[in-house]
């Protein structure tokens, strides 16, 4: 029985079907939402009679649609606190893309209420342009007693092109107790050098120990049992008599000169650090140089996760995220030994998480968590075809261990997908497998189309992914364009794999790319360095 579980699917849907109430003791989410956007695009009137999209992995602009509207009635409908909120936006917004964005987050966190035990704590990551709303919108869920805190991040440095206003540079993290009860694990961070070099300013010649000098005076003037003459000083101390005698013996008081006030020696290395506010910059946002950086652009720092994921939880305790993206939430607990769930609508997300974790942990971390959600058969992978043709080619990418192209539908020139691999003893040219994913009717013109395109890009092999199975003149086609020749043997330059075939387990006839394998940039191993190698595209 595993501790973890990764879910592919629309969270709303999974919570419903999965998550049974109150077994969640901490819950972290940052829903997709494009802060970068025009301001007003969020305000402008919207209709429509599309069906709701599916949130894609970088599509991260909520609209109001049918979808959205029909949220929104099931919502109102249900009555109580909620439902006046949404009344209210509406009226305050009217029915625009970010009353849908509140629409669709609504249900969402009224769920995720139900699935916290009484001594949960939520964490929802915003920003500046929605933050507001989205307070309010929990106040109506959570009860505005149990806000505790409202924590700015700064995320980025200060952009100098702004013109109209103070450049934007922090988010939000909003964070809701489920009842009075929920805990909080107060942590500390390192002294600023600042504040070291201000405050511990005296250093011992003969240990290096850096200290400041406190105060000893009481600062309660009416305790008579406290008065009494110390080193020529008459006060009311702190401390009595006899601890003041054993400090002093012991080397913990000085006395500047005689007559002055004698003043305690308070060690720097015995202080536990400094304890955070809700303002955090302590925490630098990811760049190109971090090498728990993955190329995912809504990726946050390990750090931040640990910080949230110490303060509200303990270990074994089961930590939720919803909306899991790159899987931070998830690195962070399994890192810090809880239990973990998380949920993605995108198979992109999905296969950069078991990516992630399997470059940290190794196969081994396979066997701690269980993947729902995903086809296993047939019917499974057909439905998810007819369904969304986008997620049917990432995830078929996925059973393969490869990336999606980055680039826009319709530029792709015919390349769906790419693998990289050494094969060669000092590492040598970095060589590509060319993937093309059919989920609907294939023939033999695309076999030779991924034939001309392995020729174009200098690949050594190219796989064309089906659902259906290939007919005789595509087999003949892949068997006449010959093989690659590496140091394990000979390859199909041409392959054809079918859906039924990686669900039984076939793979591409390549180098063994568990040595070889360079397709993903690996996260750091939980206890090791990071090895060199290739960024998403993304």
């Amino acid at each position: 029985m595993t501790n973890n579980f990764l879910y592919y699917g629309d969270n709303l849907d999974t919570l419903r079907r999965y998550i049974k109430d109150e077994t969640i003791d901490l819950i972290y989410l940052d829903p997709p939402f494009n802060s970068q956007q025009n301001y007003n695009v969020l305000f402008a009137e919207k209709s429509g009679v599309r069906s709701t999209a599916q949130i894609k992995a970088f599509g991260d602009t909520w609209k109001w649609d049918q979808g959205a509207a029909q949220t929104y009635q099931q919502v109102v409908e249900a009555g109580g606190t909620l439902s006046e909120t949404l009344q209210g936006f509406r009226r305050l917004l009217g029915t625009n893309n970010m009353l849908a964005y509140l629409v669709m987050m609504a249900p969402r966190l009224a769920e995720l209420w139900r699935v916290m035990k009484p001594t949960g704590t939520i964490y929802l990551h915003c920003d500046p342009t929605a933050s507001h709303y989205l307070k309010l919108l929990m106040d109506s869920i959570f009860d505005v007693r149990n806000f505790r805190n409202e924590i700015v991040w700064k995320r980025s440095q200060p952009k100098s092109h702004v013109k109209i206003r103070f450049s934007r540079a922090h988010d939000v993290l909003l964070c809701y107790a489920k009842t009075e009860a929920a805990p909080f694990y107060q942590g500390y961070t390192q002294h600023d050098p600042t504040y070291i070099k201000k405050f511990y300013r005296h250093v011992e010649p003969e240990t290096g120990r850096r200290y400041q000098l406190d105060n000893l005076i009481n600062p309660n003037p009416d305790r008579p049992n406290l008065v009494y003459e110390f080193l020529g000083v008459t006060k009311v101390w702190r401390w009595t008599e006899d601890r003041m005698q054993a400090a002093y013996k012991a080397g913990l008081i000085v006395q500047p000169h005689p007559g002055a006030i004698p003043r305690y020696k308070r060690y720097l290395d015995e202080m536990e650090g400094t304890l955070p506010t809700d303002v955090w910059d302590d925490i630098e946002h990811l760049h190109g140089s971090h090498k728990e950086r993955l190329g995912y652009p809504t990726q946050k720092p390990l750090a931040l996760l640990e910080r949230i994921i110490k303060a509200s939880s303990k270990e074994g305790d089961i930590v939720l995220d919803p909306f899991c993206g790159c899987g931070t939430t998830i690195a962070a607990a399994q890192k810090l030994e809880r239990k973990w769930i998380g949920i993605d609508i995108t198979t992109i997300a999905i296969n950069l998480i078991k990516t992630r974790l399997l470059s940290a942990y190794g196969e081994t971390i396979t066997k701690t968590y269980t993947m729902r959600g995903e086809p296993t058969t047939y019917s499974e992978a057909q439905a998810l075809a007819e369904q969304d043709k986008y997620q049917f080619q990432w995830w078929a990418l996925g059973l393969v261990g490869a990336r999606g192209t980055a680039e826009k539908k319709g530029t792709d020139q015919g390349i769906d997908g790419r693998l990289y691999f050494h094969d060669e003893a000092s590492g040598g040219k970095t060589k590509q497998v060319i993937f093309s994913v059919k989920g609907g009717h294939s023939s033999v013109k695309d076999a030779r189309d991924l034939r001309g395109v392995v020729e174009r890009e200098q690949a050594e092999i190219g796989v064309l992914i089906t659902l259906q199975e290939p007919t005789q003149p595509m087999r003949t086609e892949v068997a006449g364009a010959g093989f690659y020749q590496s140091a394990w043997g000979k390859h199909p330059r041409l392959q054809i794999l079918t859906i039924a075939e990686l669900l039984e387990g076939k793979r591409i006839d390549t180098p063994p790319l568990g040595q070889a394998n360079v397709t993903f940039k690996k996260a750091p191993r939980a206890k090791g360095e990071e090895p060199e190698t290739p960024t998403l595209p993304f």
